[in-house]
């Protein structure tokens, strides 16, 4: 019987050689050489946190075939690729472990996880897929055209593009930023019209475009109903906790004291999303200190330096999963959508692939609760 729900991982594709991060990081760089690095930051700290798959390139489509299989065979429904456009690195990874050296071309950047790796594997048609817009930069109304215009040439045809109610999932990191780089809230819907309205032209099912609430809760003056009605969002999800939930412990934060305000989270971001079903995320850790130098003191600060969660056992992530189908179930939210952060963010911490401690256990979470539904 088909699984009722879809349970959606957010996947950073920053584990392959781009040609972008080579031109300012060195032939062959990837963000593997962060991990490499990586020290303990306090007594009891696990890191380096080792890959049980061992540094991968995800550009290779038999690993991409490896990733896909272990996704689908526990429980993952679709990949939510970080997508990135108009960015040289420093930009998509953060931290303070280094920043572009070169002027670099504009365009789509750690795009060849997706193209090369993941649209190349024979297995692709195992998962679904679909891009979260990670737009941590502004762009201006005449590059996003040519921006849409790619994303519907080089992805939205593929047989496997996620929909949801019928229509082509495209999530927006932050609405702020894509407000401010269009030049108003007027001149940013003709934007994702004339978007919508292009898909449409293109003979494709219609867009469903789905709003991040950490963008929603930057735009000032307006509230997430007002915003998602002005701009006709079809859905809200959320990218990871610490957008709402951050610990106040340092650098030390018990996973448990933080996931339990999770549900309290995710109610009262629905109630703010009124008119556009909230898609409950779950988010397996939080570490980003390997994009912190090893010289470089482990004092409270802006990110990267921040609290990290501690003690997050495979089985306490069951118990959130359990809570997020619940919360589903409770609210009579449909589709029955959730978003975990993450595949692969092993720089913060926030990752399913196995590791040399746990294994499959995180992915085994996952199996035990929306395979057995």
């Amino acid at each position: 019987m088909p699984n009722k729900y879809e349970v959606a991982a957010y996947y950073f594709p920053q584990w392959h050689a781009d040609p972008q991060n080579e031109a300012a990081r060195g032939k062959g760089w990837s963000e593997w050489e962060s991990m490499k690095t990586a020290i303990p930051r306090f007594p009891g700290h696990q890191q380096p946190k080792i890959p049980l798959w061992g540094c991968i390139d995800e550009a290779d489509p038999t690993v991409s075939a490896m990733q896909i299989d272990a996704a689908a065979d526990h429980g993952i429904d679709v990949f939510l690729y970080d997508w990135y456009w108009d960015m040289g690195p420093g930009t998509s990874g953060g931290g303070l472990e280094g920043s572009a050296t070169k002027a670099l071309p504009t365009g789509p950047f750690l795009q060849l996880a997706l193209e090369k790796g993941f649209l190349a594997a024979p297995n692709r048609n195992r998962l679904k897929f679909a891009l979260m817009w990670a737009n941590h930069q502004p762009v201006g109304r005449p590059r996003f055209d040519v921006m849409t215009d790619y994303i519907i040439d080089h992805y939205l045809h593929e047989p496997n593009y996620w929909t949801v109610n019928g229509g082509l999932y495209f999530s927006i990191y932050e609405l702020h930023t894509l407000i401010d780089g269009l030049g108003g809230l007027a001149e940013t819907l003709s934007a994702l019209n004339a978007f919508r309205h292009k898909v449409k032209e293109a003979g494709l099912p219609p867009l469903h475009i789905n709003a991040m609430e950490w963008g929603l809760g930057q735009v000032q003056g307006r509230s997430h109903a007002e915003l998602i009605a002005y701009f006709n969002f079809d859905s809200v999800t959320s990218y990871v906790w610490l957008h709402n939930i951050f610990p106040e412990d340092f650098p030390a934060a018990d996973y448990e004291k933080h996931a339990q305000r999770a549900p309290a989270l995710w109610a009262e971001l629905a109630g703010k999303c009124s008119g556009a079903p909230y898609f409950p995320n779950v988010t397996m850790g939080w570490d980003p200190s390997p994009r912190v130098p090893a010289h470089v003191p482990y004092e409270r600060g802006g990110y990267p330096i921040t609290p990290i969660l501690t003690d997050n056992k495979p089985e306490l992530f069951e118990k959130y999963l359990r809570e997020s189908k619940h919360f589903i179930d409770e609210n009579k939210i449909v589709p029955r959508i959730i978003t975990l952060y993450a595949w692969n963010e092993w720089t913060e911490g926030g990752y399913l692939e196995p590791d040399t401690v746990h294994g499959m256990a995180y992915l085994e979470a996952i199996k035990n609760v929306f395979r057995s539904a």
